[in-house]
């Protein structure tokens, strides 16, 4: 060590590189080490305080802040943790919980069945539009159950079982393509699009025109592969229709204000975050975690007495790896590891505006099928961030691609194809890890390669 106290030699930096390393082998083998994500990156998070404060590389003397004559000492691990985003995911989940518990998505989905008058491609289309959309404005996995299980009866009622494996594997893609439509669709889109400035409508008005032509590419390539065609015939037509007016859309609703109410809600709550992007606004200052967290708190209101319940619903576990992981990050930051993969990809962004921004994005895809995208999306943003780029780099974008569409190339990849492959497995039909990778790999593919170049020489 130097005389600066916060100066860090080569062998630190490599040790606490391998410790990276080891915390996200760990995470790509959560199942066979029977450990929550939050738990194991909790435990490289103590180890690297640990460490870091021993080896002298954490800032404390600046974690002091002076207001008025009062000094406060902040733990060190508390700035380190990007609460908006924290915030973002607390508030939302709570919204579309309480949202989802007025029937108001069941309802949508079993509208969109009857309309569709039980005719399979029109199924399939209905059901991949109706999948990207609520992966829109709810997360992935809540969008694979709600359309895989409306699915598989609606096929099941219809006598067309054979087909539910075709339909389920769109509709698993389709849940990552969806992902891709707003800022709060996915986790890597929050933190990149933090990191990066990007604000919400001028990330929908980029993305849309991309995830709508793709979600009718993999509708269509899907209905080739897997032979899903229109009925044939009067007859045939008219019973899948008898068939389908059995389902009562209004199942699901308990209360006809709660379901009306959450209808308003969600609509506005949409325009209130794209409202949160306009520069020099109060709500652009609160920021989008103070908006999700308002509309959770309004629509608590209605269960003021059993709010605890909706409390418990909360995935905790991903927000304490959160809050885990940006601490892991922060002190990988300090041990100069993010400095050195930023060196390691300095030959990718030598690569110039094409061929670096599509090196990187296949890189993300890869990188993120095997393992969790959300430390990567971490990883990649902060060093992007130490870069200075602007807003519209096309580097930010191929983050953002690559590590969403990277969970289409195996099951493992993102949690909602894994939802997918377990109501396909919960329904009897066969399909191994490879078996998945040689269906989907077609897919993942093409929406790469539209990806890249919609990245290169559209954005």
């Amino acid at each position: 060590m130097t005389d600066d106290p916060h100066s860090v030699s080569g062998a630190v930096t490599v040790g606490f590189a391998l410790l990276l390393v080891a915390m996200i082998l760990c995470l790509a083998l959560e199942e066979k080490l029977h450990a929550k994500k939050s738990v194991i990156v909790a435990v490289f998070a103590v180890a690297c305080l640990l460490l870091g404060g021993l080896l002298h590389l954490l800032p404390f003397e600046e974690m002091v802040v002076v207001v008025g004559e009062e000094r406060i000492e902040l733990p060190i691990y508390i700035p380190a943790i990007n609460w908006g985003v924290v915030a973002i995911i607390l508030g939302s989940s709570l919204f579309v919980d309480i949202t989802s518990k007025s029937g108001l998505f069941t309802w949508i989905a079993i509208v969109l069945t009857k309309t569709s008058r039980g005719d399979p491609l029109r199924l399939l289309i209905f059901y991949g539009v109706m999948t990207v959309a609520f992966s829109a404005v709810l997360n992935n996995v809540t969008a694979m159950i709600i359309v895989g299980s409306l699915t598989a009866v609606s096929l099941g009622r219809l006598g067309i079982g054979d087909k539910l494996l075709g339909f389920l594997l769109v509709e698993g893609l389709l849940t990552n393509v969806g992902g891709l439509l707003t800022l709060i669709s996915s986790v890597p889109n929050i933190i990149v699009g933090n990191a990066a400035g990007i604000t919400f409508m001028t990330f929908f008005v980029k993305a849309m025109p991309y995830v709508v032509v793709v979600t009718g590419i993999t509708i269509w390539l899907g209905a080739r592969v897997f032979k899903i065609r229109s009925l044939a015939g009067d007859e045939a037509r008219s019973e899948a229709a008898r068939l389908v007016s059995g389902f009562d859309e209004n199942d699901g609703i308990e209360s006809r204000f709660k379901f009306n109410f959450g209808a308003v809600m969600l609509g506005a709550f949409i325009v209130t975050i794209a409202a949160a992007s306009i520069p020099d606004t109060v709500l652009n200052s609160l920021g989008m975690g103070y908006v999700a967290l308002s509309f959770a708190v309004i629509m608590l209101v209605q269960y003021k007495s059993i709010a605890d319940r909706f409390y418990q619903a909360v995935d905790w576990d991903l927000l304490a790896f959160f809050g885990a992981l940006f601490v892991v990050i922060n002190v990988m930051e300090h041990a100069q590891v993010l400095a050195l993969i930023g060196r390691g990809l300095a030959p990718i962004l030598e690569l110039g505006e094409t061929v670096g921004p599509a090196t990187m994005l296949f890189s993300s895809a890869v990188a993120s099928s095997v393992t969790d995208n959300i430390p990567l999306a971490a990883m990649l943003a902060q060093i992007l961030g130490n870069l200075d780029l602007a807003a519209d780099s096309p580097y930010w974008w191929a983050v953002i691609f690559g590590a969403n569409l990277g969970g289409n190339i195996t099951p493992i990849g993102s949690a909602s194809t894994l939802v997918a492959v377990t109501i396909i497995h919960k329904h009897g039909l066969e399909l191994s890890f490879a078996g998945f990778v040689r269906a989907a790999l077609p897919f993942a593919a093409l929406q790469l390669v539209l990806a890249a170049g919609y990245v290169l020489w559209v954005l």
